[in-house]
């Protein structure tokens, strides 16, 4: 049997720490068991939820929000994931307003006339990319694990590893703060911050087996 993991990068960075992990971490599982795609929403268009209420009564297939922009192919990518990853570089404390604005617009799922409900049981996982040891990882989990509560989701987590909220990768030396003009991707030096997102994507697929039995 195999798996459909969905990753979305949170980043406005190309190929940068947030999408480089989410790449590692995927990578290290089964290849025979899985099939993934990861998004990159610093190459998408997500505009910001209206709160207008078209999804509560005038989705119809194909469009689940007024708004058109490239959130409905994300909508349509979820829909058929068993794991959702959710990975944003921390900013101010919190996750990245890209992520932000994407986790607005799963209100789809919670009141959408078609579409409500359709998060539910899907396993989620948080992964977090900081600059500072102590800058705000685990308030960056929280605010994914909120939503994927909120969607009625299964939050992953884990004691192997840095925090069992998620993974949890630093991007400066030792998360010192340091800037480091060699260091393009800081991540690639976190040892123990990658070995957290092996480790909670392995929990996923445990997770995962068990609804799917």
């Amino acid at each position: 049997m195999k798996y459909k993991i969905l990753g979305i990068s949170g980043s406005p960075v190309k190929k940068g720490n947030v999408e480089s992990l989410l790449n590692r971490a995927i990578e290290s599982l089964p290849a025979k068991k899985i099939e993934y795609e990861i998004v990159n929403l610093s190459g998408m268009k997500v505009r910001d939820c209206i709160h207008c209420n078209f999804c509560l009564t005038k989705q119809i297939s194909g469009k689940y929000c007024s708004l058109k922009d490239d959130a409905q192919s994300i909508f349509e990518k979820a829909e058929t994931a068993d794991i959702i990853v959710l990975a944003s570089p921390v900013y101010f404390m919190r996750s990245s307003a890209l992520t932000a604005a994407l986790m607005d617009r799963f209100r789809v799922f919670v009141f959408g006339n078609l579409t409500a409900g359709r998060m539910k049981n899907k396993i989620g996982v948080s992964m977090a990319a900081a600059w500072l040891r102590n800058g705000g990882v685990e308030t960056t989990h929280l605010t994914h694990i909120l939503a994927f509560l909120t969607l009625e989701m299964i939050p992953a987590s884990t004691h192997q590893g840095i925090s069992p909220l998620g993974a949890s990768v630093l991007t400066s030396i030792s998360g010192s703060g340091n800037f480091e003009p060699a260091a393009c991707l800081g991540m690639e030096n976190d040892e123990q911050g990658l070995l957290s997102a092996r480790f909670i994507l392995r929990r996923a697929m445990e997770l995962a087996k068990l609804i799917k039995k």
